[in-house]
């Protein structure tokens, strides 16, 4: 398996395992964070939450959107032995039109079907991410940063 492969299968493989994720944002120098329950589209390359509008995090999206989403995960492998699965993903946030709205919504709806209620109220709105760059942790000593591009691409030279 290519090395480019690899990576992209260490993304989709924490993206099946994790459902929820730490957003951080950030508003007049003040960061902020958030626990949100996100859904993959397009396979790593946006990033879908839904959010009250009446919150900070929202807030502070609308102020600046640039943000980063720390996905972890815990593998057990068949001898016991845990490690810990780190992906954070850097982008900025997209309006989600209306024409594509019902199928977004649908779409988080079926990986988090605990939000109904939640989704359901006047407040929520959905939030798109587009990822622009990946920092891809398999260890203390081994980080990469992958962009969107990069994962895009065919082959590495």
């Amino acid at each position: 398996m290519s090395k480019l492969n690899a990576i992209k299968t260490y993304i989709e493989d924490i993206f099946k395992i994790s459902r929820f994720a730490v957003l951080a944002t950030e508003s007049v120098g003040q960061p902020h964070a958030s626990l949100i329950a996100f859904t993959p589209m397009e396979g790593f390359r946006k990033l879908i939450f839904a959010t009250y509008r009446n919150t900070r995090k929202y807030q502070n999206l609308t102020r600046n959107g640039k943000v980063a989403v720390l996905v972890e995960s815990i593998d057990i492998n068949r001898s016991g032995l845990q490690k810990s699965l780190v992906l954070t993903a850097f982008g900025h946030v997209e309006e989600i039109e209306n024409l594509e709205k019902n199928r977004v919504y649908e779409e988080h709806l079926k990986r988090h079907p605990e939000l109904l209620s939640f989704m359901q109220s006047e407040d929520c709105s959905l939030v798109r991410i587009k990822v622009d760059t990946y920092q891809v942790v398999r260890g203390i000593d081994d980080v990469e940063w992958w962009t969107i591009d990069d994962l895009d691409a065919q082959s590495i030279l």
